[in-house]
């Protein structure tokens, strides 16, 4: 946290363009961590629809071949 110098504490002015100052420099700080953790966000939210959707393909390949064998035992049965 920056001190208040000793012509901050005498004049008032000066306090307040200071103060001023050190705000602009917060919400450009604030404004770049915003954008940094919407990036993060989609990246999450892109991953996550990318591992459904692999999810989704192994599921299927499981099933495929889970008939298949039970398909080939049946007629092998006969």
């Amino acid at each position: 946290m920056a001190k208040a110098t000793s012509l901050e504490k005498e004049n008032l002015e000066a306090h307040v363009d200071l103060c001023q100052e050190r705000y602009k420099q917060l919400e450009g700080r604030l404004g770049k961590i915003e954008e940094k953790v919407e990036d993060i966000h989609r990246d999450i939210t892109e991953g996550q629809t990318s591992l459904t959707k692999v999810l989704i393909g192994t599921a299927g390949t499981i099933v495929a071949g889970l008939l298949s064998t039970i398909i080939v035992i049946l007629l092998n049965v006969n």
